[in-house]
């Protein structure tokens, strides 16, 4: 009895020690097969230049920017508040001036 225990225990050694030098990385070993290539890198990019919104300061890139008047926004709603209180503004200044005449 203890010696197919002995057996079976060394048996069990054996496929663990190859299991594990099996699923270890390839190293310096020259008959194993390198690693699958790789596709080629997707080609660069060009750099884009980076703005500011005008309602918030959040930064993005300028093709993704909407333009609005005073600037470039991150979001419609953005443009949408800003140009609101530009049109308060206008409006209130239209008045001072017309009541100041």
């Amino acid at each position: 009895m203890i010696k197919l225990l002995f057996w079976i225990v060394l048996l069990a050694v054996v496929a663990f020690v190859l299991g594990f030098k099996r699923g270890r990385p390839a190293g310096r070993d020259a008959h194993r097969p390198g690693p699958p290539a790789r596709a080629a890198p997707p080609p660069a990019r060009e750099l884009e230049s980076m703005v500011s919104c005008a309602e918030c300061g959040t930064h993005l890139p300028a093709g993704e920017a909407l333009p609005g008047r005073g600037g470039q926004f991150c979001s419609a709603a953005h443009r949408a508040a800003h140009e609101a209180r530009l049109a308060a503004a206008d409006a209130d200044r239209a008045r001072g001036g017309a009541s100041g005449s």
